[in-house]
């Protein structure tokens, strides 16, 4: 459900260096001398913690990185890579806490290395290290839920209107699976549910989507897409002394490999279905980032209406990939089903309760906001 499970269906060779060999990737690329590092979980790349003990050059900075070592399949975009990477820094230089890269000793943002099985090639990055704790570990409250929202939609509003590079049509990711406009293509895998009610669920998902929301996409309003603002991609830390009622504010965004072209009534759906995975009043999650989000960018009463099978559609995606990964790594199926359950629960929840009361429930919570606003 998360990006941990979020894989993408197709066959790619994740990196599988040792620990020896990535310290010694990160001296001869970066220049820089390993004092520890320890690996960190991705499901298709390869990531480690590093702490270095001093830069060679002299500068100034933080001394502890995130080393992305990208799945071969991805490395064969080098401009996809450029510009998630690039839109990363312009984040950063607009404030949001989004991860930099460190240069390569040869002055580039990122490098094409040799793998290690056969002849694949991996592009390696050194970003900067993003402390905080995933809002998948804490207790969300209304508060953080619309600092979600709000931070969901100025994002996508500052690459939209300020956002430009060269290589920028290569976010136009037309076949790419986890872009909302292609839960269309979830046919082709949903062979891996078997027969049964939850298929039954994502069938009418898939339909009334094709229905009711493809011919509308004209009519909403595009932008770029961060595309996977889940759980385990937003960081968070308190800035409150008080332990038992702490205030979270949003110290960290993670994980921009998902980018592509969208509308921003997409970014708004997706955080709501992530926002909805761990929480005990998962429908009540949705108004409390839509009112966040609307803050900033209002939705047209086109972009309202679709939400709901937005959202769905989320579910579906991420529900019917997980499905197919553990048919193409049974060794992972436990895990993989254990996560989906929630999930299930959810959509089933959404689809028994029905669009118009959905809707009811998150336009209201949403609506109360314009009399009362968060600090």
């Amino acid at each position: 459900m998360s990006s941990g499970n979020d894989c993408r269906p197709q066959t790619f060779t994740k990196p599988a260096l040792s620990e020896k060999e990535a310290a010694e990737l990160v001296d001869r690329v970066f220049g820089l001398k390993v004092s520890w590092l320890r690996p960190l979980p991705s499901y298709d790349d390869q990531n480690f913690l590093v702490c270095v003990s001093g830069n060679n050059n002299g500068a100034e900075g933080a001394d502890e990185y995130v080393l992305k070592i990208t799945n071969s399949e991805d490395s064969q975009d080098p401009d996809l890579i450029q510009v998630q990477t690039q839109a990363m820094m312009f984040l950063s230089a607009e404030g949001f806490p989004s991860a930099t890269p460190y240069l390569t000793k040869d002055g580039s943002i990122m490098s094409l290395e040799s793998g290690d099985t056969g002849n694949k090639k991996h592009m390696v990055r050194l970003l900067t290290y993003l402390p905080g704790t995933p809002v998948a570990k804490i207790a969300t409250d209304a508060q953080i839920l619309y600092e979600i929202g709000k931070l969901a939609a100025s994002l996508d509003k500052a690459l939209a209107e300020k956002f430009h590079h060269p290589s920028v049509k290569s976010l136009h990711r037309g076949q790419f699976i986890w872009n909302l406009a292609n839960v269309p293509l979830l046919e082709q895998y949903i062979y891996a549910l078997g027969q049964n009610k939850y298929r039954a669920v994502v069938e009418q998902v898939i339909e009334q989507f094709k229905e009711k929301v493809i011919p509308k996409l004209s009519s909403f309003r595009a932008c770029i897409n961060h595309g996977d603002l889940n759980d385990h991609n937003i960081l968070v830390d308190s800035d409150s002394a008080s332990l038992e009622n702490p205030k979270y504010r949003v110290s960290g965004i993670l994980d921009f490999s998902d980018m592509s072209y969208g509308y921003y009534v997409f970014e708004v759906a997706i955080a709501i279905m992530y926002m909805m995975i761990e929480s005990p009043d998962p429908l009540g999650v949705g108004g409390h980032v839509l009112a966040g989000f609307e803050s900033v960018v209002p939705l047209t009463a086109e972009e309202r209406g679709a939400l709901f099978l937005l959202v769905s559609g989320r579910f579906a995606q991420s529900l019917v990939i997980a499905a197919h990964t553990a048919v193409l790594y049974p060794e992972n199926k436990e895990y993989l089903m254990i996560t989906a359950k929630t999930g299930w629960k959810h959509l089933m929840t959404m689809f028994e309760m029905g669009q118009e009361a959905v809707e009811k429930k998150w336009f209201e919570t949403a609506q109360a906001y314009t009399h009362h606003t968060p600090a």
